[in-house]
């Protein structure tokens, strides 16, 4: 008898343990958001509750089209959050509607254990931007400073993002700056390769950044590393169209950071106006790393530029090429890749005067240009050559 009394005492305690665990579940409807409706409101207020439960809560914003003029949501809160987000969220079209004074239309600050799920596509609206083309960044201009990102993740510990779509930013997709092990998974980024400035997932001062089973196409690159990017991987990744994965540009100024650890490993790039890319500004003062980037088992279609190191990096001209680009880069390596390029030159290594590259590998790589092998083109670099690789040249 005392056996069993412990044990339905014991039975009784697990499933008071097991109940205060489950998330609390809150709709967005609950709060006034409907479809076809502006939820900027109702976000806050569902957001507001969320954060300072003590237990696990989920946000659920279910099928339907929704407005949003723009969110800043922050912590630090008392427990894990989940959005679930399986409709269509919609930014205005005319940047003067989106919320004054912020540079991402959704953005997540100061949080632990976030995660964002669900079918759902975040859709910024950005074609009447795009039409403006580069005056529609130019310094000054009225436009300049109101183009907002779609989805910003600042300072965070612990994130998921997984199965959501970004589709058709002003500017940056997602920008994920300062945080610390976030992971995206089966993500979408789409947005049209004319569309200028719509950079896929941008990284700069994180550390462990896994971006996996994902696909990105847009008007710029599909993925790049700002400064302070370290113990990123980047892997089963389509790219396409787009500028192709990207390490900078780097060096533009004194306060940047190092650049380290980067795996791109089984992915595919596909019309692509670059490849595999690493990039730093010649003429400039900053003098970071970059060290330990690996590139293995990728695969190319029709791809300008597949291999690409350029520290001669001066996008339309605008910069001087006087003095050579002080950063140093050293570690990297190329390992089976192939596939078919637009260009003669499959591999192009514009390494610096100043600080040549050191240790770069190719090995294995297997591109062709209108069914011939390409050509390498190498400058203050000596690759070591494992394998088949192209010769350089001069």
């Amino acid at each position: 008898m005392k056996n069993s009394r412990i044990a339905i005492i014991m039975s009784f305690l697990f499933l008071v343990d097991f109940c205060a665990a489950q998330s609390e579940v809150l709709q967005i409807s609950n709060f006034g958001g409907t479809p076809n409706s502006d939820i900027t409101q109702a976000f806050i207020k569902a957001w507001t509750l969320a954060c300072a439960s003590p237990t696990p809560t989920k946000i659920v914003i279910p099928a339907g089209t929704y407005m949003l003029t723009g969110i800043d949501v922050k912590g630090p809160c008392k427990a894990p959050i989940e959005i679930q987000v399986d409709g269509t969220i919609q930014a205005p079209s005319d940047i003067n509607l989106v919320q004054k004074g912020s540079d991402q239309w959704v953005r997540f600050q100061y949080i632990n254990s976030l995660t964002l799920s669900g079918q759902g596509v975040f859709d910024g609206q950005g074609a009447d931007v795009w039409k403006q083309g580069r005056a529609a960044w130019k310094k000054g201009s009225s436009t300049s400073t109101k183009i907002s990102m779609n989805l910003g993740f600042n300072f965070l510990n612990n994130t998921i993002i997984r199965d959501i779509t970004s589709k058709d930013s002003k500017f940056f997709h997602i920008m994920v700056l300062a945080c610390n092990n976030i992971t995206f998974d089966g993500v979408t980024v789409t947005a049209p390769a004319m569309s200028p400035n719509t950079d896929g997932i941008h990284i700069g001062k994180s550390t462990d950044v896994k971006i996996l089973n994902s696909n990105i196409g847009t008007g710029d690159d599909c993925v790049s590393l700002g400064d302070g990017s370290r113990k990123v991987t980047v892997q089963n990744v389509n790219c396409g169209p787009g500028h192709g994965i990207s390490v900078g540009s780097l060096g533009k100024y004194t306060t940047e950071d190092h650049v380290a650890g980067l795996l791109v490993k089984n992915c595919t790039l596909k019309e692509t106006d670059n490849g595999l890319r690493i990039k730093t500004w010649p003429s400039a003062p900053g003098t970071i790393t970059i060290t330990d980037m690996n590139f293995e088992d990728i695969t190319m279609i029709d791809v300008l530029n597949p291999i690409i190191i350029d520290q001669e990096y001066c996008p339309y001209n605008q910069c001087s090429k006087e003095n050579p680009s002080k950063i140093k880069i050293s570690k990297v390596s190329f390992k089976n890749v192939h596939g078919t390029s637009k260009t003669p030159e499959g591999v192009i290594f514009i390494c610096s005067s100043g600080v040549p590259c050191d240790e770069v590998e190719l090995n294995n790589i297997d591109l062709t240009f209108n069914g011939a092998p390409t050509k390498a083109k190498c400058s203050n670099v000596r690759p070591i050559v494992i394998g088949k690789a192209p010769a350089c040249q001069a």
